[in-house]
Formats: structure tokens, C-alpha cells, sequence
């Protein structure tokens, strides 16, 4: 456990954590640490890039509200169904300039900044740019550029910043090695310009911001990085950059036996957590104890159950059709759905049910539904989730893969300042956008082609993806109780939610929480990798059990119909903080499962 009663800074990097401890450290709040680790791990490439999106939770002390910010890209002009089926693909691609929204982080950065944060863009920036202009980088990042070298060719801009030794056996830069990236720290330096001329014009701070801010989106940064964009095939415009914004939003929620649960909206599949609570509230799970076979049944059948809503009714609540989203979070839908459970086998052919006449309407999809058949062969599928692998997977790659992912960023301070973050996109191997530096996101894949997948997610210019990415803030008696998040794609919520449920139910402290043995289900539609159909189809019944499963467990679950696999480790790093109010003390949780490190003071 992670002690402190000034300020807690956690994220996926020692040094991007010590980013965060730098800014608490010259007086800045938990916003502004916040913003300086999401820079520092943006340009140490934790799984991500400058280009991404970045999604975020903030508990504000002075209004004892959650607030939360949408800074997801846009799908770009010219980016349709038409285009990309002509092009060959069931999905839109997993890489590449075509795979790209357009960025979110800057504006997401900023916008959190300007509103909730204390300091300038360039002391945050600080750290971040320290780092572009040279640091020592670690072994993850440069074996990912080492291993994935042949795909980063395939892009002038990222084959120049990212294999510093062209025609060496290993052309990208040792662990340890001085990594330098001139564009980069010349794009920041810009943006710190652009600010530092605004406040010498008498300009207020939060204006000089946005000046930062309109050189990115709509200056010299945004026509070099469209420029580089399209030199290589992409789609985003100068008129998409300027016409993307984030957005302040109000948090979905949920109480859960007296615990307040804040997730994103739909664009994210955060509200699949909330679901799956609301059903879990009609089972006594302490009663059934901690991993036991019957606890495992029924979280997996209510994860399975939230997952089918998710694959057909989450989507951008800021485009047409309007998602379902009141009904889906209904406490009588979830009662309904929750009889749907057989304590006694896996159901393989859960799908959607109807929240519609829980928010007194009448579905229009029925008839949509009723004539879904899409492949349920599990042999036909040959795209896993990157910590579901399978037992011949050669251990160190199975490892790398099962600590890849997002990162994520969890910030709190003695003012009451709460920050969950999970940022991601534009992760190795990325395309880089011109000389900006910037590795562009791959998000794009998150969208369907296809109606009778999810007639929310359709691609289409100007809409938001419906993404994985979801941090989580937890409220009792009004009061900041948790906060958390984790990365891991599609088992994100997995996650978060028997890491929840590990602290409510069954006592175990934060730290305990994020390293305890878990379950994931691949009973659902990936939303990432892989571009035919066959790739993301749902594998009924396939669960990942941590390797210390009993036997007995082992030998109940596969009678009940489940395909086991298994590993030492079943979770992406959480990373978490919980608050004892008892004592004003902040206790901070990040797992042992990848390099993810917090300092506390």
C-alpha cells in the first residue's frame, strides 16, 4: 500500500509519475498533476501518443459533483461505410492513417487545465518536454518499436522518429538509450508559445490557454499534421480539426449497496459496469465467497449479459439514432435480465434484450434483432484480446502482451480534488502526422460497418467511435470513496468491476484489490483488432482463469459448460486510490502486473 495525506500521483511509468509528483510538489492541484502525467506518458509512449483521445472523471470539492470530459476524436470527412467496404474491410482498419480520429488530447488537456487546473500550459508541459527533448527510454517501449519495426516502415515520419539506427540488426533505440524527439518538443514548444505571447498581451490566463489550444486545432501544428496526414493516405482536414471540441458531460451513475458509481457515457463501455451491478444487486455474492464457482458463474453471466447491450446499444449520445440509455441502466431492466441467469450452465447464446418499454418506448430494432445469425463458431475466430493468448504463446511475448494496453492516471489531493483518467490511442506502431511528432490515433476500428452489429456505431463523419476506455469514481455518504482505472481493452470493466466488488463485497484493501486473481469473459464482440467479421466474433463460454484456480473450481466450471484457459495473471495494471475519511488519508493501489508506479506524499 501507497500512504499519503498531501497528494497521491499513480500512472502506467516511474517517470511519468514522478511528472505528476514534480507538479504537486510546485503547489499544483490534482488536475494539474493529472495533466502532467498524461503529457509525460503521451510522450514516453505508455501505449499511446499525442494524437490520442483521453477520456476523464474529475470529482470537484467546491460543487461535491463528478464531472466528466469527452475528449474523443471525430471520425474525419470522407470517412463512411462505402469507403471502407470498397476497400475490402468487415471493420475500419487496425492501423494506419485510415484507423485515425482526429486527436483528442491536446483539447483535452487543455480544456482541463483551463477549467480545474491552477497553472500554466508550459509548467505542466515541463516534465514532458524535459523528456522530448531527450530521456532514457525504457525496455517496453523500445522492444515494442523493435518488434513492430516492419509496420512502422511502412510510414516515412514514424520510420525517422522511431529507428534511430536504420540497417542495424536492431534499429530502434536500446533500454536505456537517450531517446530524442525533435519534432515533438518543437510541436509543445509552439503550443507554450503560442500561450506565453497571449498572457504577454494582457490575455488571462484561461484565454492564453486557448490560444495554445487554436495553434494546435487550427494553426501552423493542425496544417502540418493534416499535411502529413494525407501525404500518407489519411482523411483528416483542416475543417475537421477546427470543428472538434471536447466536451464537458455529466457522468452516467449507479448506487450499489450505498456505493455511488460514476462512469462516461455510452461512447465508452463504461456503462456495461453500472449494468452489470445493477444485476449483481439481486445476488448475494458475499454469501457465495470470493472466486468460488458460483460467484464466478454469475459475474461471468452478468458480464455477458451487460457485454450483448453494449455490442448492440452503445454509440455517440451526440448522433443519430439516440441510444437506449435511461432503459439500459433501469433497475427493473436489470431485474429482468438478471432472471435470465441458470445458476447451473453458461448461456453461449446470450444476446441484446429490450430497454426500450423501460423508458416507455417501443424498440425499433426488433425486427433487427430477430434477424441477426451472425457466426457463433468459436474455430472461425482468430483474433484474441492481447492477454488471451492461449497456453502456446512463448511466455516473455504473452507477458509483453498481457502488460500492453492503455495506460491510465489516477491524481488526488488534500483540497479534495479527485482525477481518474484512460487516455489511449496512437500507440506503437503508430503513424506519425508529418513533422509534428504526433502518433495519430487508431480508433477508427471501433466503429461497425454493419447495422445488425450495432445500428448506434456506424461509421460516419464527425462521430465519436463507441471506445473501451473507462475510468471509474466511486461516492459514500457524498464523499470521494474510490477512484480507478485500468488498461485493457475489452476487459477493462471486467476488471474494475471484481476490483470493485473485491473492496464492497468482500473487504480487501485498495492494494489488495488491484493484484487479487481474477476472471475475464471473450463472451462478446471485440472492439479492437482484426478486420473481417470472423476476427471480433464473440467466443461463448471461453473464460481466463488465474492459474491458482482450486481444481475443484476448474473441474465445476467446465461441467457447467465453460472453456478454460489460464494465466498468472488475469488483469491489466489498476491502478487505483481509495480516501479514509477516518484518518484523512489518501491509500493508493497499482497491482503488480506491469510497470505502472505512484508516489504520495
Amino acid at each position: 500500500m501507497l500512504y499519503g495525506s498531501s497528494w497521491m500521483a499513480i500512472t502506467g511509468k516511474p517517470m511519468a509519475a514522478t511528472a505528476g509528483a514534480m507538479i504537486f510538489q510546485q503547489g499544483g492541484n490534482a488536475v494539474d498533476a493529472a495533466c502532467a502525467m498524461l503529457a509525460a506518458t503521451c510522450t514516453m509512449w505508455d501505449t499511446l501518443s499525442w494524437g490520442g483521445e483521453t477520456q476523464v472523471l474529475i470529482y470537484n470539492p467546491k460543487t461535491k459533483k463528478v464531472i466528466a470530459i469527452n475528449a474523443m476524436g471525430v471520425a474525419p470527412t470522407g470517412a463512411t461505410v462505402e469507403l471502407f467496404k470498397r476497400k475490402g474491410y468487415n471493420f475500419p482498419p487496425e492501423y494506419g492513417p485510415l484507423a485515425a480520429t482526429t486527436p483528442g488530447t491536446p483539447g483535452g488537456l487543455i480544456y482541463m487545465l483551463a477549467n480545474y487546473g491552477t497553472m500554466s500550459l508550459q509548467q505542466v508541459l515541463a516534465p514532458a518536454m524535459h523528456m522530448a527533448a531527450g530521456y532514457a527510454i525504457e525496455a517496453q517501449a523500445a522492444n515494442t518499436i523493435e518488434r513492430e519495426k516492419d509496420k512502422i516502415k511502412q510510414w516515412p515520419y514514424s520510420k525517422k522518429v522511431l529507428l534511430i539506427h536504420p540497417g542495424a540488426s536492431r534499429e530502434a533505440p536500446e533500454a536505456g538509450e537517450i531517446f530524442v524527439q525533435k519534432n515533438l518538443l518543437a510541436t509543445l514548444t509552439k503550443m507554450v508559445e503560442a500561450e506565453k505571447a497571449a498572457r504577454q498581451k494582457g490575455k488571462s490566463r484561461e484565454d492564453a490557454l486557448m490560444a495554445a489550444y487554436d495553434r494546435f486545432y487550427k494553426g501552423d501544428i493542425a496544417r502540418e499534421f493534416v499535411r502529413g496526414c494525407q501525404e500518407q493516405g489519411g482523411l483528416i482536414t483542416m475543417q475537421d480539426l477546427a470543428r472538434w471540441k471536447p466536451l464537458e458531460e455529466e457522468p452516467l451513475q449507479t448506487n450499489y449497496r450505498g456505493v455511488d458509481v460514476y462512469k462516461l457515457q455510452q461512447w465508452t463501455q463504461g456503462p456495461l459496469m453500472l449494468q452489470a451491478l445493477n444485476i449483481l444487486e439481486n445476488f448475494d455474492l458475499k454469501r457465495m465467497g470470493y472466486n468460488s464457482t458460483q460467484y464466478i458463474h454469475t459475474v461471468y453471466q452478468a458480464m455477458n449479459l451487460s457485454f450483448a447491450d453494449r455490442d448492440f446499444y452503445y454509440g455517440d449520445p451526440y448522433a443519430s439514432p439516440q441510444e437506449p440509455i435511461k432503459g439500459l441502466l433501469s433497475k427493473a431492466y436489470a431485474k429482468q435480465r438478471s432472471l435470465l441467469i441458470n445458476p447451473d450452465k453458461n448461456d453461449p447464446k446470450i444476446g441484446p434484450g429490450d430497454p426500450y418499454p423501460f423508458e416507455g418506448k417501443s424498440n425499433p430494432y426488433i425486427n433487427l434483432l430477430k434477424q441477426r445469425g451472425f457466426e457463433m463458431d468459436t474455430t472461425k475466430r482468430n483474433f484474441a484480446p492481447k492477454h488471451d493468448l492461449g497456453n502456446n504463446t512463448p511466455k516473455d511475448l504473452y507477458q509483453d502482451r498481457l502488460w500492453r494496453g492503455t495506460t491510465s492516471i489516477e491524481a488526488a489531493d488534500k483540497e479534495g480534488w479527485v482525477v481518474s483518467v484512460t487516455p489511449s490511442g496512437g500507440w506503437l506502431p503508430a503513424c506519425i502526422a508529418g513533422n509534428t511528432g504526433i502518433g495519430m490515433s487508431q480508433r477508427m476500428q471501433s466503429f461497425v460497418l454493419d447495422s445488425a452489429l450495432n445500428p448506434f456505431n456506424v461509421v460516419a463523419p464527425g462521430k465519436r467511435p463507441r471506445v473501451t476506455l473507462s475510468p471509474s469514481m466511486f461516492l459514500k455518504d457524498g464523499k470521494p470513496f474510490l477512484s480507478a482505472a485500468v488498461q485493457g481493452g475489452d476487459t477493462q470493466d471486467q476488471n474494475l468491476l471484481q476490483f470493485f466488488l473485491n473492496v464492497v463485497e468482500f473487504g480487501m484493501t485498495v492494494q489488495k484489490a488491484t493484484e487479487a486473481a481474477n476472471f475475464n469473459t471473450n463472451q462478446l464482440w471485440l472492439s479492437l483488432g482484426g478486420s473481417k467479421t470472423s476476427d471480433r466474433e464473440p467466443k461463448p463460454g471461453q473464460i481466463l482463469l488465474n492459474s491458482n484456480t482450486k481444481e475443484e473450481v476448474r473441474n465445476a466450471l467446465k461441467k457447467m459448460g465453460y472453456d478454460l484457459s489460464f494465466a498468472d495473471r488475469t488483469s491489466g495494471p489498476i491502478n487505483a486510490i481509495y480516501f479514509d475519511w477516518k484518518h484523512g488519508s489518501l491509500w493508493g493501489g497499482s497491482s503488480n502486473h506491469g510497470e505502472d508506479y505512484g508516489i504520495g506524499w
